[in-house]
């Protein structure tokens, strides 16, 4: 079964978000990156927050708005809520319970990893023992305020192991096992 792997940018002050979800920060930052194209690739699901699905797109007015890493990623997807839309999604199943979303979506994935989108959800994963895996593309910007990579009221200190550091074009990637 597939890895659960926390996939997302971040600015250099911890946000992955700006106000209000804004993504449009991040459009200055997107281009060639072979280090984050193996990361798709290797990737089966998607397994996303209710807040990433429905907010902010960096592609918004482009031809890419709406899809997965702009276009860059096809799968199937998972979405965790409670309130699913009444209209079905293609390619898009909405589930109401983390347990069975990560079932679902490791089930999925087969023996790639299953992405994870969205700072609410990863945390649910990270106390739920389940996230595998951190990518994060830190971006040289500071953003000041929004939503952060990782955000636990009262703190919680998780271990994690460096296992890669790659730089490219306008960011550096970097992967982490989390130890708990």
């Amino acid at each position: 079964m597939g890895k659960l792997q926390y996939q997302c940018a971040m600015s250099l002050d911890g946000f992955i978000a700006g106000p209000g979800g804004d993504m449009s920060w991040m459009v200055a930052h997107l281009g060639p990156n072979p280090a984050m194209d193996e990361v798709m690739n290797g990737t089966g699901a998607l397994l996303v927050g209710r807040r990433t699905f429905g907010g902010d797109d960096p592609y918004k007015d482009t031809e890419n708005e709406g899809e997965p890493y702009g276009g860059g990623w096809s799968g199937p997807q998972f979405v965790l809520t409670h309130h699913a839309p009444e209209a079905p999604v293609p390619g898009v199943t909405f589930v109401g319970d983390l347990a069975e979303a990560v079932a679902t979506a490791r089930a999925a994935a087969g023996d790639k990893y299953v992405g994870v989108l969205g700072a609410d959800v990863a945390r649910q994963c990270v106390e739920a023992g389940e996230l595998d895996e951190i990518y994060v593309l830190v971006v040289p910007v500071l953003l000041g305020d929004g939503v952060r990579l990782f955000d636990h009221p009262g703190g919680m200190n998780v271990k994690l192991e460096r296992l890669g550091l790659v730089e490219a074009p306008g960011a550096t990637n970097l992967r982490f096992r989390v130890l708990g």
